[in-house]
Parts: C-alpha cells; sequence; structure tokens
C-alpha cells in the first residue's frame, strides 16, 4: 500500500527545513560529550571510592572500636597453682584439696584474736578454691599443712571482693597490733594458763600481681600468769603472703624455717602462675 501522499510531502518538508551542522561543527560536538562522559565518570568514581573510604576508615575523631572479650575463666586448673619447680629444694605435693564457698581464713589466732574483742573473723567468702601443701621429696606422710615445706591456697572470688580484701587488711589486723592471748599450756604432764604477746602488721605491700602484701605476727614466748616463768626465747615471728591477681587470691606460707625473701620469691612465683586463669586475663 503506498504511503499517504500528504504525509510523504510533510516530511520532505521538515527534512528540508532542517540545518545540518558542518562536519567540523560534528566532530567538535562529539568530543565535548566524550568529554564530558569522563568527567561525570570520574566525579562517580570519586564519590564511589569517597565513600568506601567513609566506611573502612572512620573519621579519627570516632572512638575506636572497643577490643572483644575475653572469655570468662571459672574454674581453677592445676597449672595455676604453684608447681615443685617453684620451691628452692625439690619437694612433692601432698594434701590437695578443692572446695566450694570457702572462707579465705588468712590465719585462725588473727581471727580469734578478733573474735575474743567482740568482732567478726573478717573473713572473706570464696567461690571456689584449690589448695596444696609441699613437702620435702620421700618426706613421711603428714597429717597437717603447718608440718609442710610451704602451703598455697587459692581463691576465686568476686572480683570486687578480692579487691576489697586488700583495702580493708589495715582495719583487719589493727585490733590485734598488740593482744595478749591466754590459754593453757601442758609441760611435762603440768598444764600452767600461759600468756604471749602478738603484735600483728603488715610489712611488705605490692611486690607481685595486681595487689600483695606481707603480714607478720610476731609474738613473744609464753609466760606463766601465775609465776611470770618465761618458757624459752621468743619464737620466729609467723608470716603469710597474700597476692591477688585479677579475681584470684593465694594465701602462701612456709614452713618455720623460712624466710621473709624467701616468702616474697614465692609470691611472685605464684602471681606469674596465676594469670592463666585470672579474671581479667594478665
Amino acid at each position: 500500500m503506498r504511503a499517504d501522499p500528504s504525509f510523504v510531502e510533510q516530511i520532505r518538508r521538515d527534512l528540508r527545513d532542517v540545518q545540518w551542522p558542518a562536519p567540523e561543527e560534528i566532530r567538535s560536538r562529539a568530543r565535548r560529550r566524550s568529554q564530558r562522559r569522563i568527567v561525570v565518570a570520574t566525579v562517580v568514581l570519586s564519590l564511589v571510592g569517597a565513600s568506601a573510604v567513609a566506611v573502612a576508615a572512620p573519621r579519627q575523631s570516632s572512638a575506636p572500636a572497643p577490643p572483644a572479650a575475653s572469655p570468662t575463666r571459672h574454674e581453677i586448673t592445676t597449672d595455676a597453682l604453684l608447681q615443685p619447680s617453684d620451691l628452692p629444694r625439690p619437694v612433692d605435693v601432698r594434701l590437695s584439696q578443692s572446695g566450694l564457698g570457702e572462707m579465705i581464713r588468712l590465719e585462725d589466732n588473727l581471727g580469734y584474736c578478733r573474735t575474743s574483742q567482740g568482732l567478726s573473723e573478717g573473713w572473706q567468702p570464696s567461690i571456689l578454691s584449690r589448695s596444696q601443701t609441699f613437702v620435702p621429696r620421700r618426706a613421711p606422710a603428714i597429717q597437717t599443712r603447718g608440718e609442710g615445706e610451704a602451703t598455697q591456697e587459692l581463691f576465686r572470688l568476686v572480683p570486687e571482693a578480692a579487691t576489697q580484701l586488700f583495702a580493708g587488711l589495715d582495719d583487719l589486723i589493727a585490733p590485734c597490733a598488740e593482744w595478749r592471748s591466754v590459754g593453757p599450756m601442758d609441760t611435762a604432764g603440768v598444764i600452767s594458763t600461759v600468756s604471749a604477746v602478738h603484735r600483728w602488721a603488715v610489712t611488705q605491700r605490692g611486690f607481685a600481681g595486681d595487689d600483695a602484701a606481707i603480714l607478720r605476727d610476731s609474738l613473744t614466748a609464753a609466760q606463766d600468769v601465775k609465776t611470770g616463768q618465761k618458757y624459752g626465747d621468743d619464737p620466729e615471728p609467723l608470716r603469710l603472703a597474700v597476692v591477688r591477681v585479677g579475681d584470684l587470691v593465694s594465701v602462701l606460707r612456709l614452713g618455720y624455717d623460712g624466710t621473709e625473701a624467701e616468702l616474697v620469691r614465692l609470691a611472685v612465683a605464684a602471681a606469674a602462675r596465676m594469670c592463666v586463669a585470672a579474671n581479667p586475663a594478665c
């Protein structure tokens, strides 16, 4: 079918009226369009790049993300305790125990000093604990911890209670800075009432772990209350070390021949061992 003549004629007139640009102008316009496309593409890429930088590298004023929290440790594993190699002489481990909710009884005599004056013992409760006694290698069996070469009690506490134990040490021993104890003593089958003066003091602090202290009980020889007779010389002071690493607290004692310097060295070794089980981690 032929096209409508009027329609064809109209197309011809329109095409005749179109002003076609010269070839140079066409090439110039093409160059400008290409440049415009390049500029637009560059701007878009710049914006995308800026967004990527903004996401990948926050502004310096932004707070850094907190580090991932370490998992909370609960059990006290055996590698958190002192090892035989930490002691200066060959030893074996005897009387190893564990418990739940034990009180941290620093020293029975210190507790008795307080209760005899109408005060509470002042002990802190623990969540769980482990204890061990070291004896000389191949030594005969022992019945009490006091017979050992060294003893360690390791406790896990609520973190606030662990910190408070050290903050309250001075108040704990203050009533016993000079305390006279009175009690019976058996001498060759003869029971006498004797007295002795105990002087409790903190002699060193801050030498191991997060907190550390040496407690010393210097006491006089027993003296007969009625006759005034003294029984021997003043004994060696009783010493114990208390060390904290995070939420762990260790109480350490040496045998009768142990010195304060040896006790400090043992406390430093204990603090290093406690790191593997402490919250927060060392």
